[in-house]
């Protein structure tokens, strides 16, 4: 009897769940939600960096963990009904990025954590949490201040592009309120600062899009810089296409915009904000709350530059501003 009883033991060691390796006491999968500003069809890097972060942390998608993804298509409006249904299907945490999906999420549940993978906007001022060192409430994760961020885009645009003195800068007019905390602004009163005009032009579909850059040749603009948004994000491609199209050099927020075509971009390593939001899920997972988790602020910044878009919009990079390239792409 003894020998039977220690070879079942064995037996049930050898055939525990993952789930129970990974997070001791749990006997089944965790589940998570994931709001998505995209499209499961657009390949993300930053999808791919949250999810090895996660690997990396001993949860293993579909053994260990079970996302729950909820995408937007780019329809910023749909996010409201997409984290009410993350929050019916009682998932543990949801992870969300950008001022619309943290909106959407805290409408949709004051209990279930929720984990900001990125937002580049100052969350106590926005009143997502009582202070970045102790957030109190349900909502934590990784938030970059503007500010700094936006001075450096368009001083390189100046340092890019002789004698600038007209500026257009994009905005997605669906998104939050043109306060002084928010990047229009910020943007703005760093262009003022360099001695540049500015001129803000809003669009609220992609089909408002061309218009926009041909408003910016016929007023003689010289350079474009488009504010970030998911809702820009989603239509980089076509942003690239116009500023080729109407001859206009471009500053954006993120590398992907350089990928697929785009001038410029300056700014935190979003790959990285979101590869360190794994870090928060897995302590939630494990017992902690978000309201005792720190916000913590980016410490990775990227200038990515494309050689061919600034021949083609007959451009010489200074070596100066090569030679603080992340990346040049040929």
């Amino acid at each position: 009897m003894e020998r039977r009883a220690f070879v079942s033991g064995t037996l049930g060691l050898l055939f525990t769940p993952l789930a129970t390796a990974a997070q001791p006491g749990r006997h089944v999968p965790a589940r998570i939600g994931y709001l998505g500003n995209a499209s499961f069809k657009t390949p993300s890097e930053q999808l791919e960096a949250f999810r090895q972060g996660l690997r990396d942390l001993g949860w293993i998608e579909g053994e260990t963990l079970v996302i729950e993804y909820r995408w937007a298509d780019g329809q910023l409006e749909r996010l409201p009904a997409l984290a009410a249904e993350l929050a019916r299907l009682k998932t543990e945490v949801i992870v969300v990025a950008g001022i619309q999906g943290i909106d959407a999420a805290r409408q949709a549940t004051s209990s279930i954590p929720i984990v900001v993978a990125a937002v580049l906007v100052d969350p106590v001022s926005f009143g997502y949490v009582a202070s970045l060192a102790r957030p109190g409430g349900n909502i934590t994760g990784l938030a970059s201040e503007y500010e700094s961020i936006v001075t450096k885009q368009v001083q390189l645009l100046t340092e890019v592009i002789p004698k600038l003195s007209r500026l257009i800068l994009l905005r997605y007019a669906a998104g939050a309120p043109a306060t002084v905390l928010t990047p229009t602004a910020a943007a703005a009163a760093a262009a003022g600062m360099l001695g540049l005009k500015v001129r803000v032009l809003e669009v609220k579909e992609a089909s408002e899009f061309e218009s926009a850059f041909r408003t910016a040749r016929d007023e003689q603009a010289q350079a474009i810089h488009v504010l970030p948004s998911p809702f820009f994000s989603t239509h980089r491609r076509l942003l690239a296409q116009l500023a080729a199209r109407y001859h206009l050099p471009a500053m954006y927020e993120f590398k992907e915009y350089v990928q697929d075509g785009g001038l410029m971009s300056y700014g935190v390593s979003v790959r990285d904000m979101f590869r360190r939001a794994a870090s928060y899920v897995d302590r939630i997972l494990k017992g902690a709350k978000p309201g005792d988790l720190p916000v913590e602020q980016p410490n990775k910044f990227e200038l990515i530059i494309n050689l061919k878009t600034a021949k083609a919009l007959g451009l010489a990079i200074p070596p100066s501003v090569l030679a603080r390239a992340d990346e040049v792409l040929q």
